[in-house]
């Protein structure tokens, strides 16, 4: 099948369901030939083969759009991904890992060398990424606005990949994003199953594309605008903080009817929570 080239883009643009159970750690990683991990690029690259198997079955039983591989580095992931039987382009910065690629997967995958926080797919798919974790946040920011992909599956640190689905207090980026998205824990991998070994272990998160959106996207702007005050906003706990925004009355109203403590944080909230406290400031300031 003939597919249009990703091709790079100018600027880089700057994240519910329930999260799933995370798994514990597995048995010892069994290898896989590596070629080590270039620190300069900041990746560590998988060499246990479960855990790309692992990221590729979260696609197997989705409709079949092309993939994305951001990030392929020693092809892993890549050659997982391959048994779902669905286009898949591989991008990667480094040259030497490249002409690897394209020397292993040739006629079977497009590799494109290319920087994954610029680079762009012009038709729908779903993303697939190792990410280097000193980007994490960069390319969530990158690729939370963009409209073609539907999935994304991407490993990230251990205790990112929690906060980022919502475990244990939420942060401002999965919030601004929660109307529009659904965020999930997956799994944990291990520091053993890298190289080089981080300091931190993995953890695989789930993005996905409402099919039920809970606010419509001409509102975006403003319910960003909402969570980024409440976030930043000076105070003890809820009450405190939106007393700048909101009379005490319609506060005090809007934390009995979801059950909240004015002491409960921004972090405390749900998606839910936060399209509710957007909708009654929004018909405040309508009066």
């Amino acid at each position: 099948m003939s597919r249009p080239r990703p091709r790079q883009s100018p600027t880089s643009a700057p994240h519910t369901a329930a999260p799933h159970t995370a798994v514990p750690h597995p048995a010892a990683p069994r290898p896989v030939t590596p070629y080590g991990g270039r620190h300069e690029l900041g990746q560590n690259l998988l060499l246990d083969k479960r855990f790309p198997a692992s990221m590729a079955a979260i696609l197997r039983h989705a409709p079949p759009r092309p993939i994305l591989e951001l990030g392929a580095g020693n092809g892993a992931v890549t050659e997982a991904l391959l048994s779902l039987g669905r286009p898949v382009t591989a991008v990667e910065l480094d040259p030497r890992a490249v002409t690897r690629l394209r020397r292993r997967f040739a006629g079977r995958v497009d590799v494109v060398e290319a920087d994954l926080l610029t680079v762009d797919l012009p038709y729908p798919h779903d993303i697939v990424s190792n990410v280097p974790f000193g980007i994490t946040t960069p390319l969530l920011r990158r690729l939370m606005p963009q409209q073609l992909w539907h999935t994304a599956v991407l490993l990230v640190q251990w205790e990112v990949a929690r906060k980022r689905a919502g475990v244990g207090g939420t942060t401002m980026l999965t919030a601004s994003w929660w109307p529009w998205y659904e965020f999930a824990l997956a799994q944990r991998v291990p520091a053993a199953a890298f190289t080089p070994v981080p300091s931190v272990d993995g953890g695989i998160l789930i993005i996905r594309r409402r099919t039920q959106l809970l606010l419509d996207p001409v509102d975006r702007r403003d319910y960003q605008t909402l969570v980024r005050e409440v976030f930043t906003g000076r105070g003890r706990g809820l009450a405190e903080i939106l007393s700048t925004r909101l009379p005490a009355r319609i506060i005090d109203r809007w934390l009995r009817q979801d059950a909240l403590s004015g002491h409960r944080l921004p972090r405390d909230l749900t998606a839910d929570h936060w399209v509710s406290l957007y909708r009654v400031a929004r018909e405040q300031l309508r009066r």
